[in-house]
């Protein structure tokens, strides 16, 4: 929606300049109190327009004495637009309701004091520009809730689009230039920064959400209840990825002649998939290193200890926890201000796969791939029917206000370097009160990888009959119990799924050379893994804060 209409620049016209914008901020469905706000603010806008004005030289012709209004409305974002003709002058001067008054003449008085009071707090809304001389004044009403995930699936769509193009119709050399020296190095800088602020973001989390338990007791009991439903998941993860792939059956011989990738640096590596040590290695030997390791279950045990450490030194205490929090609240505005560009690194990762993989390779494994993300949509519903039963709330008010984060983890593939957007979802979106996701959301991403499931489940039996492997039950049983274990001890980047999925086929007697035919679609699958993983997570934080009556409903339900 756009409207706009041209007024006098003077004093007589002000009035029906307001209600120009009255009529129009109803049209768009203001609501009552942030149309109060506006009508001040346009008032002073127009104000200093035409008080610039009437200073100015008479000598000019009508037009140039003209204030143009534009009133916009794009996605649910409304926006006023002011124009006129005339030399630069300073709109904070102008914009300061005391300045005014003092022209007239007037005490200021409370009312006045409020009115600057106002002002002030609207004044990142106004934005003043002049250019060709033209004054203009925009300012921001409204910024649609769902702005940002318009952007981010605006970018995925339009990257999948211009990857598909490149990589069909572009020559190859282009191709490798445009991935190599453009995508690639824009999505690698978006993702170290991320990862920058992983390890500080969970530490002071956790221990500024530790300080704040008086009762260790309480602490002990959502921990019990966290773990317990991940354990649940994790187990129905299993179970889902092993129903999918009965029922559907994906894969035969013929996908070998299809060509295989060369699989050594992936087989090479190796991951721990022993219970002992990975408990073992949960105490570091070293205050510092897990911060540069970014070692999850290592950052965690420290922040609890510290946490804990930190409620038993008495007068002390409560100096450190003002500074915690205080850390806490830098890092998590350190990781909103990376997110803003989260559209970019979307675009650039998206377009670098497809351009990379081509529509040929993705096609040829699609009964694989759909296999796989159909038990991922099964895990959804069971997380909704958890909510539904465990949480007793509407499941769809999680859908629709965690799919914004779901695009955003589904482009990074890594389930750390979302630990930030989804302590930002559960807070600012779903009500979860930050003793639970401070606590829930860095252990989930280490150790609740129902996704990593899935893709194991499937992707291993996929395999295995691909190659004429023939699985009984007794291999059946070390298949789930190696699955679980694989995905406590994974770590949460991209590419662990791989090659926890090499380990799982060496247990199974399959070729290592089959993890090949899957490393063309790696990349896609870990962006899926990643998404399934934090729904997890958060469906979790929020049956837990139900449970703990840390939930702020009215937030969740609005």
């Amino acid at each position: 929606m756009r409207s706009s209409r041209k007024f006098q620049a003077d004093n007589q016209h002000l009035n029906e300049m307001l209600d120009f914008v009255r009529a129009q901020m109803e049209t768009c469905k203001i609501k009552k109190k942030d149309r109060l706000k506006v009508e001040l603010i346009v008032e002073e806008a127009a104000g200093s327009l035409i008080e610039h004005k009437i200073a100015e030289p008479s000598e000019v012709c009508s037009s140039d004495t003209e204030i143009t209004i534009i009133v916009k409305k794009i996605f649910g974002t409304v926006s006023i637009e002011m124009y006129a003709k005339g030399e630069k002058y300073s709109l904070s001067n102008h914009m300061s309701a005391s300045a005014l008054l003092e022209d007239d003449g007037n005490a200021g008085g409370i009312q006045d004091t409020l009115r600057d009071i106002i002002l002030g707090s609207l004044a990142d809304g106004v934005k003043y520009h002049f250019k060709n001389g033209v004054n203009s004044i925009k300012i921001a009403v409204n910024r649609s809730r769902h702005l940002f995930l318009i952007e981010t699936l605006g970018a995925l769509l339009i990257a999948i689009l211009l990857g598909a193009l490149f990589s069909s119709f572009v020559p190859k050399e282009v191709n490798t230039f445009l991935t190599s020296n453009i995508l690639i190095p824009i999505k690698t800088m978006y993702m170290n920064a991320l990862k920058m602020v992983v390890a500080p973001v969970v530490f002071f989390s956790i221990v500024s959400c530790i300080v704040q338990f008086s009762d260790l007791s309480e602490l002990g009991r959502i921990g019990y209840k966290i773990m317990g439903i991940y354990l649940f998941t994790t187990f129905a993860a299993v179970g889902v990825g092993l129903l999918v792939f009965f029922v559907i059956k994906p894969g035969d011989a013929s996908l070998i002649a299809g060509g295989v990738a060369d699989a050594t640096s992936i087989t090479s590596q190796t991951i721990n998939v022993s219970i002992k040590d990975t408990i073992v290695g949960i105490i570091p030997d070293d205050y510092l290193d897990p911060f540069v390791q970014s070692n999850m279950l290592q950052l965690i045990f420290l922040a609890l200890l510290t946490g804990i450490g930190a409620g038993l030194i008495g007068k002390y205490s409560a100096i450190l926890k003002e500074i915690f929090q205080a850390l806490n609240q830098l890092f998590l505005k350190i990781t909103s201000l990376i997110i803003k560009f989260m559209p970019i690194a979307v675009f650039c990762s998206v377009m670098s796969m497809m351009i990379t993989l081509g529509i040929k390779t993705i096609l040829s494994l699609l009964g694989m791939l759909g296999t796989f993300v159909l038990g991922l949509f099964i895990m959804m519903c069971v997380y909704c029917l958890l909510i539904l039963i465990l949480g007793r709330e509407n499941p769809l008010h999680f859908v629709r206000k965690y799919v914004p984060s779901m695009l955003q983890v589904f482009s990074m593939a890594s389930s750390n370097a979302s630990i930030p957007i989804n302590m930002d979802a559960c807070e600012k979106k779903l009500g979860i009160d930050k003793k639970i996701y401070t606590l829930s959301i860095p252990l989930g991403a280490t150790v609740n990888m129902d996704g990593t499931c899935v893709y194991m489940a499937v992707f291993a039996l996929t395999l295995a009959r691909v190659y004429g492997v023939e699985i009984t039950g007794a291999g059946l049983a070390s298949v789930i119990v190696s699955i679980i274990v694989l995905s406590i001890g994974a770590p949460g980047i991209p590419g662990a799924g791989l090659i926890c999925l090499s380990v799982l086929l060496t247990q199974l007697n399959v070729p290592v050379e089959a993890v090949g035919l899957v490393m063309g679609i790696d990349a896609l699958c870990g962006m899926f893994r990643a998404m399934s993983n934090s729904t997890g997570d958060v469906a979790a934080s929020l049956i837990v804060a139900k449970s703990e009556k840390l939930l702020d409903r009215d937030k969740y339900r609005s």
